[in-house]
């Protein structure tokens, strides 16, 4: 599977960007698919996850309310809009896909087989 990031940027506090993941090689829609940011200086965190059908999405609890994460199969490819943005959700984002898993969401980098290349969000106060 080879999974290619992008979206990222600079943006204000409060406002908003929407993060894309697609996926090659590999049929993604049967995977759970995560995204997970690294902050210069700070280990890499979960941010949010989708079970194979979409049916199932978690969240880190700094973004719960801001970020929603979806997916659309057809196109390969899973996203990340992310609203109300503050200066502390600067970091890399990476998405990630689990092939162990169809359902359940690890939030354990461990856990997640195939990383992207990473995209850059950048929040000015």
């Amino acid at each position: 599977v080879q999974l290619q990031a992008s979206g990222g940027g600079l943006v204000q506090a409060g406002g908003s960007l929407r993060l894309s993941c697609a996926a090659s090689g590999r049929t993604f829609s049967t995977y759970v698919t995560g995204w997970f940011r690294q902050a210069p200086g700070k280990e890499r965190e979960f941010v949010a996850g989708i079970s194979w059908s979409g049916g199932s999405t978690y969240y880190a609890d700094s973004v719960k309310g801001r970020f929603t994460i979806s997916r659309d199969n057809a196109k390969n490819t899973v996203y990340l809009q992310m609203n109300s943005l503050k200066p502390e959700d600067t970091a890399v984002y990476y998405c990630a896909v689990d092939l162990r898993s169809l359902v359940r969401v690890g939030k354990e980098q461990y856990e997640y087989d195939y990383w992207g290349q990473g995209t850059l969000v950048t929040v000015s106060s």
